[in-house]
């Protein structure tokens, strides 16, 4: 099994293989989720964040390049809203994604940068880029041009923008006629995912410092990935995660795999929410020209990767080497999914599965 795809041992998940509603996508796009429960949980007091009063489901990992190369091919034929950065070809640190062909006729593939990227992070992606994979998504992965049908609505209306105010998430998905399948996690969804632990301070709840279920910094050792509390970061030597040197070269790819360190999950599941890549998330939820990122990135220290650090200031048209996103759904109710099924011409299969 590919590795971004498989199980996480003692958790439900939410796989969601999801069908164009113009005609199968090629390579649909699967996505894990996690079920993060326990609504009501109290803000951590060292921070203020990370209370949410309801249960929601987040991206087991990453969005990967080897998903947004399938979203690139589906919608970006004719890139008319900048969805692919050059970039993501030519910045051998983080590089996945070539692009063949003109306008109209655009093509994309994985690349082989230090060995296969597919199931690395994608990078180089802003706000607008990763809530029109979010429509996308919850679209049911369509193929053609980018339209309110496509890419331009869904979870968010964007009709066209690719800077300024970043809206709010759509409540209705006007394609559907259901609530979004998917959309980009509040600052709260993302925080209690990634620290929180219900199990801490006898049975009352509590916060770890690191999204690897520990209150020391992480290991960064990327040739013992199997390791406790391990993650792509800079460590207190000095040292990267791929090549544990304090060199930084200009052709060496410094991305790890999505979820490789396999013991170094958050109490829910997820992986890498510390290192790696920098994440999006919508703040508070409300319409604003910034957005926020949080979980720190493959070539930063300790102090950028943990609880504490945050960027809430953040344009919502930034796209650097170290930024990428992973999504959130609401958990499915019997009733949603027949809804959702009546919504997208093509379908929606839903498949739940736990592994012993």
């Amino acid at each position: 099994m590919v590795r971004g795809f498989r199980p996480v041992q003692s958790w439900f998940i939410l796989t969601v293989v999801l069908l164009a509603s113009r005609g199968a996508v090629a390579t649909p796009v699967v996505y894990d989720l996690v079920t993060v429960g326990n609504p009501g949980n109290s803000n951590d007091p060292a921070t203020g964040y990370g209370g949410v009063p309801y249960a929601y489901q987040i991206g087991t990992y990453h969005v990967t390049i080897g998903q947004y190369t399938a979203f690139l091919n589906a919608v970006a034929q004719t890139d008319t809203h900048g969805l692919y950065n050059s970039a993501m070809d030519t910045d051998l640190n983080v590089a996945g994604i070539a692009r063949s062909g003109t306008s109209g006729g655009y093509t994309y593939a994985v690349k082989n940068n230090g060995g296969d990227s597919g199931n690395r992070p994608i990078s180089y992606v802003d706000w607008f880029s990763a809530a029109r994979f979010s429509n996308w998504i919850a679209n049911g992965q369509p193929t053609g041009l980018q339209t309110g049908t496509t890419t331009e609505n869904g979870a968010y209306a964007l009709n066209g923008a690719t800077s300024g105010t970043a809206p709010a998430a759509n409540a209705i998905n006007p394609n559907t006629a259901a609530a979004p399948l998917f959309s980009l996690p509040t600052e709260n969804e993302w925080y209690k995912a990634a620290y929180y632990d219900p199990t801490l301070t006898g049975g009352s709840g509590g916060y770890y410092l690191y999204a690897t279920r520990s209150n020391t910094a992480p290991g960064n050792d990327a040739t013992n990935p199997t390791a406790a509390n391990q993650a792509n970061y800079v460590n207190a030597d000095g040292e990267y995660a791929v090549t544990q040197s304090t060199t930084l070269s200009p052709s060496q790819n410094y991305l790890t795999d999505v979820g490789v360190f396999t013991a170094s999950a958050s109490y829910y599941g997820t992986f890498d929410q510390t290192g790696n890549i920098y994440q999006w998330n919508d703040l508070s939820g409300a319409a604003g020209t910034t957005r926020g990122l949080r979980g720190g990135a493959w070539n930063l220290a300790a102090t950028f990767v943990s609880a504490t650090s945050r960027l809430g200031a953040v344009s919502a048209s930034t796209a650097n080497h170290d930024t990428g996103f992973r999504l959130v759904s609401p958990v499915p109710e019997p009733a949603g999914w027949l809804l959702t099924l009546a919504g997208l011409a093509g379908g929606v299969a839903w498949l739940r599965r736990q592994t012993p």
